[in-house]
């Protein structure tokens, strides 16, 4: 007789890392960096550092609950910062390092961050947000060196001691603290739970939505900064396919360089991005044979550049909507369904929409 609790296991996202190292051990995260290297890790590598981080982090007074605010690109090392600070039960509060110094400032006093961790070209800005912070900020540095003040994390890492413990915690417990791009008023600082984007993950990887596998190589274009990614850096090791990261360079050239050579399958970003792709390519006469699908979001996407990519690249364009409150697809048009840029799918499994006008229903 069974009585019913199989695998009670809390959906924290601590498991789609471990899951990764386990099974896919080698599958990698790949960052491309300003001066053309290529930095790449395997996940049992890539979590084993991130253990180290949830260390340095412990060291310095972070537990449970605790604000550790991140303002940086996407790479390796913020990746790792993520599962470190999610990992232990703390927060990651991610910052658009697009706004300005007073705007951070005062979401970071709002939050309660003691430590911000940015990208060493970011520094400036960093130093910038703490002076109009009055809890005070502890800086720590990633891609690249420190000055002043700041703390290199790199260091620290390599004498952090290794299996740090993760989870433990309750699944509703925040993971995340993304504010809102203030579209239709003041931004909002929106809370995610692991419970949330875990279930966010198993959504995205559906085959009637983002449809990813272990055998695609996944360009995470989308900031880190701008709602998870869209949960790229949760569903890429959920399945164990390769995560490559752009850094700063998101231009035409620096993308077609990436993509031809990590034979990316799956690209994800906003239509700009595509665009300037695309004028790229066709101005050098160049392809990208191994790009099956690029999936956008973030903006409308313009009928005729979608026709265009399609043609010109032969990919399969995946429209989407979603808000930051979403966590935050809401919608995705299918890799196998009708394209038509003016509709961007149907809501999967665990969201349902209703119609309003003016706030009342919609006739129907």
């Amino acid at each position: 007789m069974i009585d019913g609790a199989m695998q009670p296991f809390a959906l924290t996202l601590d498991k789609f890392l471990e899951h990764a190292a386990k099974w896919r051990p080698t599958s990698e995260v790949v960052t491309a960096r300003d001066d053309g290297a290529i930095e790449r890790i395997g996940y049992a590598g890539l979590m084993a550092r991130s253990r180290r981080v949830s260390a340095v982090l412990a060291e310095m007074g972070v537990g449970l609950g605790a604000k550790v605010a991140t303002l940086a690109w996407n790479s390796q090392a913020h990746v790792e910062v993520w599962y470190a600070i999610m990992g232990m039960g703390a927060v990651c509060h991610t910052l658009n390092l697009r706004l300005t110094a007073n705007d951070l400032a005062r979401m970071v006093e709002r939050s309660g961050a003691g430590i911000l961790i940015a990208s060493a070209d970011q520094l400036p800005l960093a130093r910038r947000i703490a002076e109009r912070t009055p809890q005070g900020l502890k800086l720590l540095v990633i891609d690249g060196p420190a000055d002043g003040k700041a703390i290199e994390l790199e260091p620290l890492i390599a004498e952090a001691p290794d299996g740090f413990g993760w989870g433990g915690f309750d699944e509703t417990a925040p993971c995340g603290l993304c504010f809102t791009s203030g579209t239709t008023g003041a931004p909002k600082g929106v809370t995610y739970t692991h419970r949330a984007s875990y279930l966010h993950t198993l959504r995205a990887l559906q085959v009637d939505t983002m449809a990813l596998s272990g055998a695609d190589a996944v360009l995470a274009v989308v900031p880190m900064f701008h709602a998870n990614a869209w949960g790229l850096p949760f569903a890429c090791p959920a399945v164990g396919a390769k995560l490559v990261l752009p850094g700063r360079n998101a231009d035409g050239a620096s993308l077609a360089k990436l993509i031809r050579a990590e034979e990316v399958t799956v690209a994800v970003g906003v239509p700009t991005v595509w665009l300037g792709l695309l004028e790229h390519l066709e101005a050098e006469g160049a392809q990208v044979p191994s790009l099956k699908r690029i999936i956008v979001g973030g903006a409308p996407m313009p009928p005729a550049l979608m026709a265009r990519l399609e043609a010109r690249l032969g990919v399969i364009v995946q429209t989407s909507w979603g808000m930051t409150e979403l966590s935050p697809s809401g919608t995705v048009s299918g890799p196998n369904e009708p394209r038509d840029a003016a509709l961007s799918g149907r809501p999967a499994v665990g969201v349902d929409l209703r119609v309003a006008d003016a706030g009342r229903p919609a006739a129907a």
